[in-house]
């Protein structure tokens, strides 16, 4: 795959979305969800299962509404609320630390700036990527394990690590594509072009993949 394929997978990846359902965090977005929200969806979606995430959201929300809430729960209640979501014990201490941070950095509020978002607590550029595309409506790419591996296996990068290949796309990608670009491979990467026994016969994808044209050389 080149640059110049971008629309036709675009519209290919879009019209594949629509048959699945969307991300946790996404869905959380559409919903109106303050900047905060779409934080701590974000933190507990890591390495966990939508739906998992999805238990654990309402678990949570229900008590705590702002930043100021987390101040107030004990670390202890923080990891029943929040279990069974993958490394519940550091997310929950990562959740208690965000208020002082954001007290003694940032005045209270979430910072919009993907450097500013990576200071706080369990906050990597994956999460302040998504962050900074879903509750601010700014450019931000973010590449996990799915955007990382599909990228590859398409040819578009040839990166070894998640941090490389966002830098990659970066060069790469027009900035109208940043924000679809985690949405759209996340949501086919679950369901199609997954990690083990991609199911290529059923790839749209395939006319441009620089894996499914080996698979289909053999």
């Amino acid at each position: 795959m080149n640059v110049s394929h971008l629309p036709q997978v675009c519209r290919l990846l879009e019209s594949a979305y629509k048959k699945t359902a969307a991300p946790i965090v996404d869905l959380i977005q559409t919903q109106g969800a303050s900047p905060f929200h779409i934080l701590v969806a974000t933190l507990l979606s890591a390495r966990t299962k939508d739906q998992t995430t999805a238990g654990a959201i309402a678990r949570l929300f229900k008590v705590v509404k702002t930043p100021a809430d987390l101040s107030k729960i004990p670390v202890a209640q923080l990891e029943k609320l929040i279990f069974p979501v993958g490394f519940f014990r550091v997310k929950a201490r990562h959740l208690k630390q965000i208020p002082d941070v954001l007290d003694r950095e940032f005045q209270g509020r979430i910072p919009d700036a993907i450097d500013d978002l990576c200071r706080l607590p369990g906050v990597g550029r994956k999460t302040a990527n998504l962050v900074v595309a879903l509750a601010f409506d700014k450019p931000g790419i973010c590449v996990d394990v799915h955007v990382h591996r599909i990228s590859n296996r398409l040819g578009l990068v040839r990166t070894d690590s998640p941090l490389k290949t966002e830098m990659a796309l970066r060069a790469l990608l027009p900035r109208c594509y940043w924000k679809r670009w985690n949405r759209l491979l996340v949501a086919y990467g679950q369901t199609t072009c997954t990690p083990v026994r991609p199911h290529c016969s059923d790839c749209c994808l395939g006319f441009c993949c620089a894996r499914c044209g080996v698979v289909a050389a053999r």
